[in-house]
């Protein structure tokens, strides 16, 4: 393992904490205590050659994907690639929008490849990848204040669970996503958190850019947009405008947003990219699932102790 990168057991002694530039990672694994320490040690040795393997191939992960165009070589950078290929007809996209989820997959399939376990998760900032053994089920939790932000005045703010939803193994989903200006990577939209699950994270972190991105009110006088460049100059944004602040909306202003993004979810949802999404913004929450039209409601109620998406 590089000097760089950290690798420790958590307080708790159960989770696994991977930590190398941008990359931030928890996982858990469950199984008999051999199984767990085998893939704990597979998730490390996989971790220390991810973040080089991704710059590497950095310029061209950063550029509009086209279809046709040049594909990377990486495997994590193939799934990223891959994720983001379906939008790049109608919307400015990098491979970059699938990058945590990519990485959460590959750590977990390392995991899988050589450990028994009955279950388990890899969150890389939010966007989770899962193992989901015969039997066996994950409550997922879902917040509208992601941990990591760039904003001192979010980060002293209290975040708050807008849904919780039970995920078994029948069930085909295996990723989870969420996206939002309030995150620590950019949002041209204004929800505060849109959760994407899909049948793979890296599909689902796709998508939960593109969802979140539509959640808006273009030309609103109470949304503060800055060029991505200048707060970031390697931004893969460019000169596209962030959203940095959302003034306090009317309930109509919020379901205006919120069905533009549910009328982006809808056909994903139809096409198969995603399995179900929840929009959230300014306490108002619209579900989109398969046995229903965009709603204003709670996602479904859960028992348990949740992964936080």
């Amino acid at each position: 393992m590089k000097a760089r990168a950290r690798v420790q057991i958590l307080p708790d002694g159960r989770r696994l904490h991977l930590q190398d530039g941008p990359i931030d990672i928890v996982l858990q694994a469950f199984g008999g205590e051999d199984q767990i320490q085998t893939a704990h040690c597979a998730a490390a040795d996989r971790f220390a050659t991810v973040l080089d393997e991704l710059c590497s191939e950095l310029p061209l992960l950063r550029e509009q994907a086209h279809v046709g165009g040049r594909e990377p070589s990486g495997i994590i950078a193939r799934r990223m690639y891959a994720a983001v290929l379906p939008y790049t007809e109608e919307n400015f996209i990098t491979p970059m929008a699938g990058v945590a989820g990519a990485v959460a997959e590959e750590i977990l399939s390392a995991m899988t490849a050589t450990a028994d376990l009955s279950r388990a998760y890899v969150n890389d900032g939010g966007d989770v990848a899962l193992h989901i053994g015969a039997g066996e089920n994950f409550v997922i939790g879902m917040v509208d204040l992601p941990e990591e932000t760039r904003s001192e005045e979010i980060r002293q703010a209290r975040p708050s669970m807008f849904g919780k939803v039970t995920l078994d193994s029948i069930q085909p989903v295996r990723g989870i996503a969420t996206s939002g200006w309030r995150g620590r990577s950019f949002s041209l939209g204004i929800a505060d958190a849109v959760t994407v699950l899909a049948k793979t994270a890296a599909m689902a972190d796709a998508a939960a850019t593109i969802v979140a991105n539509a959640v808006d009110i273009p030309g609103h006088a109470g949304v503060l947009r800055i060029p991505a460049c200048e707060l970031s100059p390697d931004s893969d944004l460019g000169e596209r405008l962030v959203t940095r602040a959302v003034g306090e909306l009317t309930s109509a202003e919020v379901n205006q947003a919120l069905r533009r993004g549910a009328a982006c979810a809808e056909p994903l949802l139809t096409s198969g990219l995603i399995n179900a999404a929840a929009l959230h913004l300014q306490g108002t929450t619209w579900v989109v699932t398969p046995d229903k039209s965009a709603l204003e409601a709670p996602m479904m109620n859960a028992a348990g102790s949740p992964v936080h998406a």
